[in-house]
């Protein structure tokens, strides 16, 4: 039976330039591979150890490991991003609302998720507004909307008031929502909307009997306990917070170096 990896993104495997956080000399940093393109330029990065790492997992072929991107990225924002190695067969995207496999979504998954938030959730609509009137125009540079399923804002974080995101939360757990700061940006998600969920029905279908994760924000904390083994960076959400679950390894690596450690430990811990 195969391994399933599953696998958070953004400042877990892949990093902007902001989030490479590379502390020794320019002369000793790693050689890095872009990943990602957008508007004609280069967007996140991952050293090219890491590239030579995730190629090899993904060689391994799908009767040792299946590899499967995680992501609360819309299914066009993780489009544009071309990893090293095979193209996986499977995605998780829309933080689980969206599974794709050979890059078409599952109807049959996404119904169910749809299902699920209309039953459990606060509508969407009545949290766009709640963000809309709220939040303050001198600190908000975008309002968005993430394939009908969550909303998020694009922010000056330097500006962000601290109590307004803890009022936002308290507001929003009592709707069956949660919220996540991840760098500039602050997600407002339905809790039933969850990565595990995705990564779960995935272990079914493939019949993976080990289940590998990892993950750095509050968004990732799901897949992280629902995983048989999961680390986390030593930057992001969970880092700061020093959360920490019985099969979660916290690691001491920061940024791109980080992502580089993850994809060792994928490795070392096949059977």
């Amino acid at each position: 039976m195969p391994v399933l990896v599953a696998s958070d993104l953004d400042r877990t495997l892949i990093y902007s330039s902001a989030a490479l956080a590379l502390t020794m000399p320019d002369a000793r940093a790693p050689r890095l591979l872009c990943v990602e393109v957008h508007e004609s330029k280069p967007l996140s990065f991952m050293t090219e150890t890491a590239a030579g790492l995730l190629t090899e997992l993904g060689g391994l072929g799908d009767d040792t490991a299946v590899f499967v991107p995680t992501t609360t990225r819309t299914r066009k924002q993780y489009q544009r991003i071309s990893l090293p190695g095979p193209e996986p067969k499977y995605a998780i995207c829309a933080n689980g609302g969206h599974l794709l496999v050979d890059g078409v979504t599952d109807a049959d998954w996404h119904a169910r998720v749809q299902t699920k938030l209309a039953a459990e959730c606060a509508p969407l609509e009545e949290v766009r507004e709640h963000l809309a009137d709220s939040a303050d125009p001198a600190w908000v540079r975008k309002h968005r909307i993430a394939e009908d399923l969550f909303a998020y804002l694009v922010v000056e974080r330097e500006l962000l008031p601290e109590e307004w995101v803890k009022e936002l939360a308290v507001w929003a757990e009592n709707r069956g929502w949660t919220v996540s700061l991840q760098g500039r940006k602050i997600y407002a998600v339905p809790k039933p909307l969850t990565k595990s969920a995705a990564m779960r029905e995935l272990a079914h279908r493939t019949g993976a009997d080990l289940t590998l994760a990892a993950g750095d924000s509050l968004l990732d904390a799901d897949l992280l306990l629902a995983a048989d083994k999961a680390w986390r960076p030593g930057h992001g959400e969970l880092a700061d917070e020093s959360w920490t679950a019985p099969n979660v390894t916290a690691l001491p690596e920061r940024g791109v170096q980080a992502g580089e450690r993850i994809l060792h430990e994928f490795l070392r811990a096949m059977p």
